[in-house]
């Protein structure tokens, strides 16, 4: 039975133990993930489990059904290690939502069904009007933590969600060619690439060497701005994308 949150979504409430103060003055982030679980029930029994040391705010389960575990007000502890624009700890300044999703394989992702989709939309069109968060803001697990995670997967529709007005997207520019920067390139080019990646907010040294950190950022980006093909192989078409996005945002 749906009880009243804090959010103006329809939700239940399962409280979870797993949480404490928050670090930062404000919150500014919404990161999405998925539960990489068989099913919703028993990703919230983990989230409110002690012994498991993660949760979350909020879980939306493949029926658009959504559970609120944490108060906003909160630091709940889905991110982990992460970083966006050189902030650490985006526990303290996020929200996190779960999407009930199996997940496992980047290729076997399921999808994901409308009635969960429109529910996501909803919930966070609702976090971010309440909390100003701004659309370059709202972003999947895999941005903050590429070498770590994949969520919420290449199969997300994000184009969606900025559809409604949730999150920063472009369709991926229309572009062929032949020349691409892969892991082992080094020069100027590598360290343009790197400083676009930063720009954004991916976590990137900008040392004009294509290392594997600066894969997994590409991989990372492309997977949420260019789901198509996912290789971690710079090639115009993704750097033209990144540009255009950059060129998006008002202070760039």
């Amino acid at each position: 039975m749906s009880v009243k949150t804090e959010c103006a979504v329809p939700a239940r409430l399962r409280p979870s133990p797993n949480h404490n103060e928050r670090r930062a003055p404000t919150v500014d982030m919404l990161i999405l993930h998925y539960t990489a679980m068989e099913s919703a029930e028993k990703a919230i029994s983990w989230l409110c489990d002690p012994r498991s040391e993660v949760s979350c705010h909020y879980l939306v389960d493949e029926l658009g059904m959504v559970t609120q575990m944490v108060p906003e007000s909160r630091r709940a502890w889905h991110a982990g290690v992460s970083s966006w624009k050189g902030e650490d700890d985006l526990n303290s300044r996020s929200i996190g939502i779960e999407i009930s999703n199996l997940g496992d394989q980047e290729e076997g992702t399921r999808g994901y069904p409308d009635a969960q989709i429109e529910a996501v939309i909803a919930l966070a069109r609702d976090i971010c009007e309440r909390n100003s968060i701004s659309p370059e803001r709202v972003l999947g697990h895999s941005d903050v933590a590429p070498s770590r995670k994949q969520d919420p997967g290449r199969h997300f529709p994000w184009a969606r969600l900025a559809e409604a007005g949730v999150g920063h997207y472009i369709e991926p520019v229309e572009l062929e060619a032949s020349s691409f920067f892969q892991e082992g390139d080094e020069g100027q080019p590598i360290e343009a690439l790197q400083s676009l990646l930063g720009l954004y907010g991916y976590d990137v040294l900008v040392s004009g060497v294509f290392d594997e950190k600066t894969k997994y950022a590409v991989v990372a980006f492309q997977r949420h701005f260019r789901p198509a093909k996912v290789d971690g192989i710079a090639d115009a078409q993704t750097i033209a994308t990144l540009h255009s996005l950059l060129k998006k945002l008002k202070s760039f």
